[in-house]
């Protein structure tokens, strides 16, 4: 079993040697790793901290890739036709692994290996500094990414480590020249012809950064609109059976907000489904006003 390890960094120098020690302390006999770094564009000494770990550990596989500031997704998508891994694990530069992080995969990994070809990913837990889990624990062996967040209210974050056939075959959808986009419109995707395997188990742990996409989370709603549009248009396209209603209605007042945005027409004749079309005539008027109220703030 090989795993590899996806990082897209920018101007986190002062970062990468945790996320770096992290994996060198999981690093095993029998578990094969290559971490393949992409840095995008950044203008600190990132590439001198990487050239020192290459030097300084012949164990550890590392890849460093340079392209000029693309934004996190456009990274990862370029890193992709690098991977040699039968899994991908795509690991932030503010995030880093748990001790016995890669030993608890190849379990999860090697009890369902027979049947891998059904999944497009393992889920794991997520945990803060504090030891904490970032979202629920697994109540059942849930499905999809959809129906985890949309039907059984998850709101936290997860670890995923895709299987690498299945995760080769898709990549970040980036609309209108936006850099980013939610990791959830690929998922959704992957949703479609194959499922997840829910570990309770944490393999990572994160520490948000001032300056990361999490915490500024309404400039990236105001900076790239236009896939955050399409992304709320696909759920509500989607069979909506089982959702929940606070969900349904997440997704009925961002599609207003980015329609908005991105000063859409005739928005309701985009999605399907009568309770659908009925709530968004229903909050179409004041959901406009608010929209308009935050991008001006």
């Amino acid at each position: 079993m090989k795993i590899s390890i996806l990082t897209a960094t920018y101007n986190r120098a002062n970062l990468l040697p945790r996320l770096y020690e992290s994996i060198v302390n999981n690093v095993k006999d029998n578990i094969d790793i290559e971490w393949l770094i992409m840095d995008d564009g950044s203008t600190d000494n990132t590439k001198e901290i990487i050239q020192k770990f290459i030097e300084e550990n012949n164990q550890l596989n590392i890849k460093y890739f340079f392209q000029e500031n693309q934004g996190k997704m456009q990274a990862i998508n370029n890193l992709i036709q690098y991977v040699q891994g039968d899994l991908i694990i795509e690991c932030d530069s503010d995030d880093y692994f748990t001790n016995n992080a890669f030993e608890i995969i190849e379990k999860a990994y090697k009890e369902n290996e027979s049947n891998m070809q059904n999944y497009y990913a393992l889920c794991f837990l997520k945990y803060n500094q504090a030891g904490e889990n970032m979202g629920k624990t697994f109540q059942k062996n849930c499905t999809t990414m959809f129906d985890l967040y949309f039907k059984e209210g998850e709101d936290g974050e997860k670890a995923l480590v895709f299987n690498s056939k299945i995760r080769k075959q898709y990549k970040y959808e980036l609309e209108d020249k936006e850099k980013f986009v939610t990791e959830a419109r690929m998922f959704h995707k992957m949703d479609e012809r194959y499922g997840i395997i829910c570990i309770n188990e944490p393999i990572m742990i994160c520490e948000y950064q001032p300056s990361g996409y999490t915490k500024n989370i309404n400039k990236q709603f105001i900076e790239n609109p236009y896939g955050y549009f399409n992304y709320f248009k696909e759920i509500l396209q989607k069979d909506m059976r089982g959702v929940l209603f606070k969900k349904r209605l997440y997704a009925i007042k961002h599609y207003i907000l980015f329609s908005t945005l991105t000063n859409q027409k005739k928005i309701i004749k985009n999605i399907k489904g009568f309770l659908n079309k009925l709530l968004v005539t229903i909050l179409i008027i004041p959901g406009k006003i608010k929209s308009t109220r935050f991008t001006n703030k």
